[in-house]
């Protein structure tokens, strides 16, 4: 049982290596934009910690700075994660055979790059241990990773020369990991509505514009799912 893990554990390394790194820079800004908000490095490190999601850190930090009310806040970090509902009901029938406790250690550790790499080999496998395996070692280097060079952020944030350009570097590490993922026509048309208006609602008040985005890149994108599903021959 111990030698299906470790090999699943290799494989599951493996695949998803490459999309980790793309972390890097990720956690970088992250680490750097908390202090930046005027956080204690306790504080950026617990929030980190706790949230573990580098998108909602960086949507709510303007908000925190601002003053914003807390609804506002916890509304955006919500909305800004609605993509990890479509994720875990598409992995789920991974973790078959698995307890509550466990799935919900393996539901903190899902990111984007985690499901984009393990999605296919989660729902194939028959073997609990394996599909454990596969998702667990990837999971913990992905998460171990992201806390390191967050802090590697949040103790260098006031020495990172501002012309390496980390902001740029996060959102082409991001590009890259979801540029694979959105092969699919629905998926396409949601991240073009969403775009698009996040585009044009840039200028709305407490960046309300990036809700309105996501909400309407989502029923875009199950809009153009019920299209599609229905110009399907019978």
């Amino acid at each position: 049982m111990q030698s299906v893990f470790r090999e699943a554990g290799r494989e599951g390394f493996r695949v998803a290596f490459p999309q980790s790194i793309g972390l890097v820079p990720w956690a970088l800004v992250t680490g750097v934009a908390m202090i930046s908000a005027g956080f204690t490095p306790l504080q950026a490190m617990g929030m980190n910690v706790l949230v573990y999601a580098g998108v909602a850190q960086l949507g709510t930090l303007p908000l925190i700075v601002a003053g914003a009310p807390l609804w506002l806040i916890v509304l955006t970090a919500l909305v800004l994660n609605l993509r990890f509902l479509i994720f875990s009901a598409a992995i789920a029938q991974g973790f078959r055979g698995m307890g509550a406790g466990l799935r919900l250690v393996c539901s903190y550790l899902l990111i984007d790059g985690i499901f984009a790499a393990c999605l296919e080999k989660m729902l194939t496998q028959d073997d609990r241990q394996w599909r454990l395996g596969f998702y667990l070692t990837p999971s913990l280097w992905s998460w171990l990773l992201w806390q390191i060079f967050a802090l590697v952020g949040v103790l260098a944030a006031g020495s990172i020369p501002k012309n390496w350009s980390l902001e740029f570097m996060a959102t082409i590490a991001l590009m890259v990991i979801m540029v694979p993922m959105a092969k699919m026509r629905p998926m396409i048309v949601a991240a073009a509505v969403g775009g698009g208006l996040a585009l044009l609602l840039r200028g709305m008040p407490l960046r309300l514009g990036v809700i309105v985005a996501i909400l309407g890149g989502i029923i875009a994108g199950i809009l153009a799912e019920q299209w599609q599903m229905k110009r399907k021959p019978a």
